[in-house]
């Protein structure tokens, strides 16, 4: 049930040592987002394009999902934006990237959530899974580190 009013939209921000292009680039390829975050992701980077996430067996819940919409901006190196539905709503993602000193400053927001239930649960899991994603980015591009398989849990282990 929506009340009609939307929630505020997500907002998270950070400082990656590593030039504006590279994290651009990060963020506008598959490629890119599956050296740090994803396995199998498709992107078309332009007005026009889609992004399609896709996630196998991935991190402590071992989950399988894939997720994605239409690109509505990519301007090189420092803005690009998509939508994609994770509750009832389509929202919109936007990366604004800025130049600080040798790095860059990584702003991203997320709007157009509703106040129903279902957009409710996807706000709080993107709150959070936002500011993962962030950082899984800028330990990948400062020291080359990534999340890794995580084991199975005990009681799925056959001894």
């Amino acid at each position: 049930m929506t009340t009609g009013k939307g929630l505020p939209p997500i907002k998270c921000r950070t400082y990656i040592n590593a030039p504006r292009i590279r994290v651009y680039e990060m963020l506008t390829t598959g490629d890119g987002w599956d050296k740090w975050f994803t396995q199998g992701t498709e992107v078309i980077p332009k007005p026009g394009g889609r992004i399609m996430f896709r996630w196998v067996n991935w991190a402590v819940d071992h989950y399988t999902c894939e997720s994605g919409g239409p690109v509505l901006e990519a301007i090189p190196p420092s803005r690009f934006v998509f939508q994609w539905g994770s509750g009832d709503s389509t929202t919109t993602i936007t990366f604004a990237l800025e130049t600080r000193g040798p790095g860059t400053v990584l702003n991203i927001t997320e709007s157009g959530y509703s106040a129903s239930q279902r957009d409710l649960e996807a706000f709080s899991e993107c709150s959070a899974g936002w500011g993962e994603a962030m950082t899984l980015l800028k330990v990948y591009l400062e020291h080359g580190v990534t999340y890794g398989l995580v084991p199975p849990t005990a009681a799925s282990k056959t001894d």
